[in-house]
């Protein structure tokens, strides 16, 4: 990379970053960069790589080698709390115990907690943009409920509500429509494209809905064991005699 690509262009830069647990090499020599403002799928078979990249982003993902620098700040080791505040982050699936006194509401709070500060009270325009995002995500009329009560779609509803409310600069959303039907999938979708205009966010989406990620994402990366398999444009990938040999398989078209 040129020197200061990372601030003048780039909202993710990563240079050959190598990830590892345990005994199980997650990412091999991995480097990306990823402009500002950008969508960017990100697609590939099960145990690619894919939610990997996305916790080096966020900084959850310790490097065992290579480098990795996001909104100008170096995650190699770990994200800075200041910096973690203008990451969104959706992961797949929540798993909450029913028992858990939380609503909704509280839920997605959390995300203008962590805009504003954990020890600062949210202030009235914090609290009416919660409640906005609560009735855009469709869960208005649950937003008191226990979250642990919830659906797994509906769950999956209040962590995006979560994280659009925090007002992200960068948004990370792996298989953010988990569990939903094929409406609420195309609602959600919707939901998330809007955002990314209104507020120019980058958008980097982990996901296996091929049909969509072309008609959404500036560009993609195409995973597999561990390695970018291909990048460019979504047009130009996603085409089913692409999709075969990175799959193996008949690509599922999403």
């Amino acid at each position: 990379m040129q020197a200061g690509i990372e601030s003048r262009n780039c909202a993710i830069v990563i240079e050959a970053a190598v990830v590892a647990y345990r005994e199980d090499v997650a990412l091999r020599g991995v480097s990306l960069a990823v402009p500002r403002g950008e969508w960017l799928g990100i697609l590939g078979p099960n145990g690619a790589g894919k939610t990997t990249l996305l916790t080096v982003v966020n900084g959850l993902g310790r490097l065992l080698r290579g480098r990795a620098c996001v909104l100008g700040c170096d995650v190699s080791r770990g994200c800075p709390a200041a910096l973690r505040r203008r990451i969104g982050y959706v992961p797949q699936g929540l798993r909450i115990d029913p028992r858990m006194p939380i609503s909704v509401r509280d839920v997605v709070r959390l995300g203008a907690c962590g805009r504003v500060g954990l020890l600062r009270r949210p202030r009235p325009a914090d609290e009416r943009l919660v409640d906005s995002w609560i009735e855009r995500v469709g869960l208005g009329a649950l937003a008191g409920r226990p979250i642990g009560h919830l659906s797994g779609g509906e769950q999956q509803r209040a962590a995006l509500a979560r994280a659009l409310v925090q007002e992200p600069e960068i948004l990370l959303l792996d298989e953010p429509t988990t569990g939903l039907d094929r409406a609420s999938r195309e609602e959600i979708l919707e939901l998330i494209r809007s955002a990314h205009r209104e507020r120019g966010m980058t958008t980097l989406m982990v996901t296996h809905a091929h049909r969509r990620a072309a008609a959404l994402c500036d560009r993609v990366v195409l995973m597999k064991e561990g390695r970018l398999w291909a990048e460019g444009p979504a047009a130009a990938l996603l085409r089913e005699e692409v999709l075969d040999r990175l799959y193996d398989a008949e690509g599922d078209g999403g």
